[in-house]
């Protein structure tokens, strides 16, 4: 009966989305506020009901209720509680149904929150979401039902894929989801600028929390999902280019780049058009992400679907919402007025600068991505298309990219100067070299290009020291002056220099793991020893363990160096009752300088163990950056100045106190 009442629940929600969709925005065109204001009703309906039809799904995994298709295809009995929750958003229908739920809850916020909005705008941004959502509820209903009932049940199910059940993974699409749908709201409040023929400081103020919460919450998906990639697969290495890796990284790039050029919009009034460009086209990224994942036309540890049928489905909805969107700022976006002018050197000609670069590396990770794809289509025939790639394409144009960021946020607005910037830099400049010498000399003085990139990361951390000394005027004023000034600073720039440091973090932690990697194959057999790193490594016994719902090989290792005993390590090579999978666990010992990483493989039949073990120096800084990187990113949103409405309300109030005297 709950499957049932959350398939009804579906079919409601999607009603209240072409309520939503539809009479708001028409209400918008004739200036009828008592249809305008359908939005708000429409769209918390539709919260709940979503919020209804994804509890009913989950309580269907959580009883184990092998009556619904669903959860027979990705449960059992005997999996863990934890993966029986989020088994729910493990597969193609659940994950959509995820997707519904947050979009729903995004429509829901901007109801509650945005009452300082105009109503005409706010009726658009609410009808625009209405019918992105129309478009996944149809999806759903039609080609994607979660709550399909078989009948007669069968006594158990066919257990969620083994690579699944681990707690990055559960956590990792519901991050990539917040991002991906919060996307959709900047896309909302750009269509709907476009009809409204009105983008100006206001509209990108109220842009700019939207479009941080989903950067902040893409940026911590794609990091989860890199850890979860390090850890689990057994290959010592966090990122492959995998199409589906460069479906979530793509709207990143260009979310990035439409951070800061919303920033130019609000502070200069410039790059209006732009803006809104990038607006439609991150969202845009990450419908084609939808697709690749869904679609059947890849195979990806990463993908949900392979049916090609769901795949034409996604390519037709792709089609109206890129092409009417596109097709709509071809229109509109000319009648759009100028901007402000600047010069090129100046904060404005910096942050230009920064989205330029930005948009050229998401070209590359585009054309690299789905160029494999369409010659196969074509009948070109099959091509690989991987890291080599990537590096040689995508890196070069980060390398001046992290450079400029060191030095934009030093230049004024409206018209800077470089060489006095520059001159403020000249610390950075030799902490670079002082880092990439001592890079060198670690390594045995081997990895030139690899000691440069440690430099540009110490460059820009330095940079971003330098920043916040030079605003808060340190050592030129008294102490308690700068610490006036670092109290009224806003948090946003806090914020920002969070999220440059974090940056620098992860380029060094990149560098040295890609550069400097430590690796050792062989066959072991317990009593054997090997070197790698620095590190000797022992294998001492093998024995086989029950978990709840697999069985396992677990190695113990001894650590030591320098033959003092430093831990010991167990990774696992465990093979799942049900559908007979094999997984890899890998056993990491970290010092947050550099990772001891060692897999157990397959028994050689003569008492040894195929072993891969791995030293990855500076890797566990990669997830520290992005961490302070999501940290910049929530501090900034506490900014009251992101707090969309408070000055209106203020204003508001000043006002009826000065009725009231």
């Amino acid at each position: 009966m709950i499957a049932e009442l959350g398939h009804y629940a579906l079919i409601l929600c999607l009603l209240m989305a072409l309520v939503q969709g539809t009479l708001p925005l028409i209400g918008a065109g004739r200036g009828d506020h008592q249809w305008m204001a359908l939005a708000g009703p429409a769209v918390l309906a539709q919260f709940v009901f979503a919020s209804f039809a994804f509890g009913a799904l989950i309580y269907a995994y959580v009883v184990s209720d092998f009556s619904v298709a669903n959860v027979v295809q990705n449960s059992h009995s005997a999996k863990p509680l934890l993966y029986k929750f989020t088994g729910a958003w493990g597969n193609h229908e659940g994950s959509l149904l995820l997707w519904i739920w947050i979009l729903a809850l995004y429509g829901a916020l901007v109801a509650l929150f945005g009452t300082n909005l105009p109503a005409t705008l706010k009726a658009r941004v609410l009808a625009v979401q209405g019918l992105i959502g129309v478009g996944f509820l149809t999806f759903s209903l039609a080609t994607s039902n979660p709550f399909l009932r078989l009948d007669p049940a069968p006594l158990n199910g066919n257990d969620l894929n083994p690579l699944l059940q681990d707690p990055g993974l559960a956590f990792h699409p519901p991050l990539l989801y917040f991002g991906y749908v919060g996307f959709s709201m900047t896309f909302a409040f750009a269509v709907a600028g476009l009809l409204e023929g009105r983008v100006d400081a206001a509209w990108a103020r109220w842009v700019r929390p939207w479009a941080l919460l989903a950067w902040s919450s893409l940026t911590g998906g794609v990091a989860l999902g890199s850890w979860w990639a390090y850890y689990e697969l057994g290959w010592g290495g966090y990122w492959f280019w995998d199409p589906v890796e460069n479906a979530s990284f793509m709207p990143w790039l260009l979310g990035t780049a439409l951070l800061h050029s919303a920033i130019v919009c609000e502070k200069r009034g410039a790059l209006k058009t732009w803006t809104v460009l990038l607006a439609i086209l991150t969202f845009s990224l990450s419908l084609i992400g939808t697709f690749l994942v869904r679609s059947g036309v890849l195979t990806s540890v990463h993908a949900f679907a392979t049916d090609p049928t769901r795949g034409v489905f996604i390519l037709g909805f792709l089609v109206i919402v890129i092409g009417g969107s596109l097709g709509l700022y071809a229109w509109r976006a000319p009648s759009l007025k100028a901007g402000g002018l600047f010069q090129p050197v100046s904060r404005e000609g910096s942050l230009l600068l920064n989205n330029l670069l930005l948009a050229v590396a998401c070209g590359t990770v585009f054309v690299g991505t789905l160029y494999p794809l369409i010659l196969d289509v074509m009948g070109g025939g099959k091509v690989s298309v991987g890291p080599p790639f990537f590096e040689l394409t995508f890196v070069p144009i980060m390398v001046p990219l992290v450079l400029v960021v060191a030095v934009g946020p030093l230049l004024a607005w409206k018209r800077g100067e470089l060489a006095a910037a520059l001159a403020r830099l000249g610390p950075a400049f030799l902490a670079a070299i002082a880092a990439g010498l001592v890079a060198l000399a670690l390594n045995d003085w081997k990895g030139g290009f690899a000691a440069l990139g440690i430099g540009i990361a110490a460059w820009l951390f330095s940079g971003v020291v330098i920043e916040l000394a030079f605003r808060l005027k340190l050592f030129r004023v008294p102490l308690l002056e700068s610490l006036r000034r670092a109290m009224a600073r806003p948090r946003a720039a806090y914020g920002m220099s969070l999220a440059h440091a974090g940056l620098a973090l992860l380029v060094a932690g990149t560098v040295a793991s890609g550069a400097w990697q430590g690796e050792a194959q062989q066959v072991m057999r317990p009593g054997d020893s090997v070197t790698v790193g620095g590190y000797e490594v022992t294998l001492r016994e093998v024995e086989s363990v029950n978990g709840p719902n697999y069985t396992a090989e677990r190695a113990r290792f001894e650590v030591a160096r320098n033959g003092r005993f430093l831990a010991e390590l167990y990774p696992e090579r465990r093979r799942y009752r049900v559908g007979g999978r094999e997984t890899t666990e890998a056993a990491i010992r970290t010092t947050w300088l550099a990772d001891l990483y060692v897999v157990i493989g397959e028994p050689d039949g003569t008492g040894g163990f195929a072993t891969r073990l791995y030293f990855n120096p500076l890797v566990p800084w990669i997830w520290i950056g992005a961490f302070v990187m999501v940290l910049g990113g929530g501090v900034s949103l506490s900014d009251r100045r992101h707090r969309v409405g408070v000055p209106e309300r203020k204003a508001a109030l000043v006002r009826e106190a000065e009725a009231s005297v």
